[in-house]
């Protein structure tokens, strides 16, 4: 892909518990083979710092992405075989200056994944406190895709009207809740499907999880195929690399 012609999908990660969503999903999008800017918010590295034990830095942003991709949901290094990022760009969440922050600049969308609640209230207000809210923001106001995985649970009756007015103004609110039908043997399996879903609310292909085919005993007969037990390594969900070895803090 040329420079000229790039038009990336933007990745908002917020300070929700869920980084291995937003894994998920940027190595979807990478798969699919389509360019990815990405903006990490303040508190979400408090999160990835928790949930990975990856130390998230904006000199040496590359490599720590690299090693965050390679991790599998249930915490472990190298699951995933090192991933290509020449079309990955990095914005640092302070930067309102960055390329994604006016409508000039040619995206296809965003994806906000995890979105926290405080996200959710600041891209419901308008507030563009930070880079992640003005890019949902302009996102919104050039009729592009949204789309916000909220992962928070309860969730308050202002946080839904918050939810609401997103869907009013025409983002995709998708709640971080994996399901089951899929025939899920272990972590990941739920991660990708939560993955996959975003992806299919951006209209990107994939393969991160078995669709619906309108046949019962799918999921019985998936885990069968295990024993029953957890499916073993390299054979998780449709994202994980053969190849591999293996496989918070809520704010903005």
């Amino acid at each position: 892909m040329t420079e000229g012609k790039r038009t990336p999908w933007v990745v908002g990660v917020s300070g929700a518990s869920g980084t291995p969503y937003a894994a998920a999903v940027i190595r979807g999008l990478l798969a699919a083979g389509e360019s990815v800017d990405l903006v990490v918010s303040r508190a979400s590295r408090l999160t990835l710092l928790d949930e990975t034990g990856i130390a998230f830095r904006d000199a040496h942003w590359r490599g720590d992405l690299a090693e965050w991709l390679e991790r599998g949901a249930d915490g472990k290094p190298a699951t995933f075989a090192r991933p290509e990022l020449d079309d990955v760009r990095y914005w640092g969440a302070g930067d309102l200056a960055a390329g994604p922050s006016s409508g000039s600049y040619p995206v296809q969308g965003m994806l906000i994944v995890p979105a926290s609640t405080a996200c959710v209230a600041g891209v419901a207000l308008g507030l563009s406190k930070d880079l992640l809210q003005r890019v949902a923001s302009v996102t919104l106001k050039e009729r592009r895709r949204l789309v916000v995985a909220v992962r928070e649970t309860p969730l308050s009756g202002q946080t839904l009207k918050h939810l609401v007015t997103l869907d009013e103004a025409g983002a995709v609110v998708l709640p971080a809740s994996p399901a089951f039908y899929a025939g899920a043997t272990h972590i990941q399996d739920l991660v990708d499907f939560v993955a996959g879903r975003v992806l299919d609310a951006a209209g990107v292909p994939h393969a991160l999880y078995r669709r619906w085919e309108g046949e019962l005993g799918g999921a019985a007969a998936r885990k069968g195929e295990h024993g029953g037990a957890a499916a073993p390594e390299g054979e998780l969900a449709g994202s994980r690399d053969s190849r591999g070895a293996g496989e918070g803090a809520e704010g903005v």
